[in-house]
C-alpha cells in the first residue's frame, strides 16, 4: 500500500536519481534543461526541500514517487497567494496506479494549509498525458509561454 509522507535526509540521494530521471524523460517532449548537468544544483534544492518540509514521498517498499512544491515567494507582490507544484515524478511500473493523484492531492493540501488559494503547475505542452492528468484535477492554462528555434526565425529575417 502506498502511503504519502514527508520526505527526509535519508531521501535525498534517491530523489536526486529520481529528478535527474524526470529531467531526461522530459526531453522526450521538448524539454531543454540537461539532465546529469544539473545533479549537483538538484541535489542542493532537493536538500532545501526537505528543510523547508516541501518534499513529500509516496512509499511501496521503497520511494515510488515524489513531489516538490512550494509558496510562491519572490520580488513582486500579488494579489493572491499562489502555491506552486514544482516537480511530479512518479516511477514507470507505478503509473496509472494513482500514485501521481495521491501526491498532488497531499502537495495541494499543504499549500492550501499554508495559506495558498491559487494552485500552479507547469507542464510541457508536448506532455499529452500530465496535462490530461492535470486538467482533469481542474487545472487550467493561466500562462503560455512560446519560443522559436533562431534557426526556422524566417520572419524577422525578411
Amino acid at each position: 500500500m502506498v502511503t504519502i509522507e514527508a520526505a527526509t535526509s535519508a531521501d535525498i540521494d534517491h530523489v536526486t536519481d529520481r529528478w535527474v530521471e524526470l529531467a531526461r524523460d522530459q526531453r522526450d517532449h521538448g524539454s531543454h534543461l540537461l539532465a546529469e548537468e544539473n545533479r549537483g544544483a538538484v541535489r542542493d534544492s532537493v536538500a532545501r526541500h526537505v528543510i523547508e518540509d516541501d518534499l513529500l514521498v509516496a512509499r511501496d517498499e521503497g520511494i515510488v514517487g515524489f513531489v516538490m512544491f512550494e509558496l510562491e515567494t519572490g520580488l513582486y507582490r500579488h494579489s493572491t497567494a499562489r502555491g506552486i507544484v514544482q516537480n511530479i515524478y512518479v516511477e514507470p511500473a507505478s503509473r496509472n496506479e494513482g500514485v501521481g493523484s495521491a501526491l498532488l492531492d497531499a502537495a495541494e493540501e499543504k499549500l492550501r494549509e499554508r495559506g495558498a488559494e491559487v494552485l500552479s503547475l507547469e507542464v510541457l505542452a508536448r506532455n499529452e498525458n500530465a496535462r490530461r492528468l492535470y486538467e482533469n484535477r481542474g487545472y487550467e492554462p493561466h500562462r503560455i509561454e512560446m519560443e522559436k528555434s533562431d534557426e526556422n526565425d524566417n520572419h524577422s529575417k525578411e
